[in-house]
């Protein structure tokens, strides 16, 4: 089966299983938009193992077909591009990194795909020690502010395997004054799971911004702190 075969598939199979009241429920959660069809995610994992059961389809294949879901838009679609890709982690080399990255100028625009992408697929990149931190400096930096905050969510679990956090801390510094929301998110998650680990580190870290990061990344990063214990992460008056 050729590639766009394989997307026409896909495609059908999308539009045949199309449901309103799915992108109804799901679609308020997403204010940057939510182009879908209204597949349950029950649904898309099904259809991609079975796509995996096929001997014919390998990883180069679906790194071919992964640029033509992604640039669609629909939601579904570039969810596929995720779960397939995702079947054949155990032949990831640092090509496949390079190719995933790509996927951020294709068309990665919502919170979901970037965060079960960095959660799922480039945090393994760092375990497996197929790339390294220094590999995401352009992602600090990116036009795409969604690749901007899969740099702190792709840092989350190899952080929880031992990557050190003061280093990753000071490597994520020069993020701190992003101007985007979604980035504040991810540094704010990514900080309060150091803080789970390491306190007295992290609470260094946000005495150091709190009178000038985004109120936001506080907001996130000391939720799990009591009401009385956060009090000292205010922004100071007159700040």
């Amino acid at each position: 089966m050729s590639t766009q075969d394989l997307f026409d598939e896909l495609r059908a199979y999308c539009q045949a299983n199309a449901d309103d009241k799915v992108v109804e429920k799901y679609g308020r959660y997403f204010k940057e938009g939510f182009d879908a069809y209204g597949l349950t995610s029950e649904l898309m994992t099904a259809k991609a193992d079975e796509i995996l059961a096929r001997e014919e389809v390998n990883l180069g294949q679906v790194l071919e077909l992964s640029p033509l879901l992604i640039e669609t838009g629909k939601y579904e679609e570039t969810s596929f591009a995720y779960l397939l890709c995702k079947g054949f982690e155990k032949e990831f080399t640092r090509d496949t990194f390079l190719s995933i990255e790509k996927w951020f100028s294709i068309g990665i625009i919502n919170w979901g795909h970037t965060d079960v992408i960095s959660s799922e697929l480039i945090s393994d990149f760092l375990i497996n020690n197929l790339v390294r931190v220094s590999d995401f400096d352009s992602w600090k930096v990116a036009e795409n502010k969604f690749q901007r905050r899969a740099v702190p969510v792709s840092l989350i679990k190899p952080m929880k395997k031992g990557l050190d956090i003061p280093t990753l801390l000071e490597y994520l510094d020069s993020m701190m004054l992003d101007k985007e929301r979604v980035v504040h998110q991810g540094l704010g998650w990514f900080i309060r799971e150091c803080w789970k680990k390491q306190p007295e580190v992290v609470e260094v870290f946000l005495h150091k911004w709190k009178a000038t990061a985004p109120r936001l990344i506080f907001q996130y990063a000391t939720e799990k702190m009591s009401k009385e214990y956060r009090v000292q992460f205010r922004k100071p008056k007159g700040k």
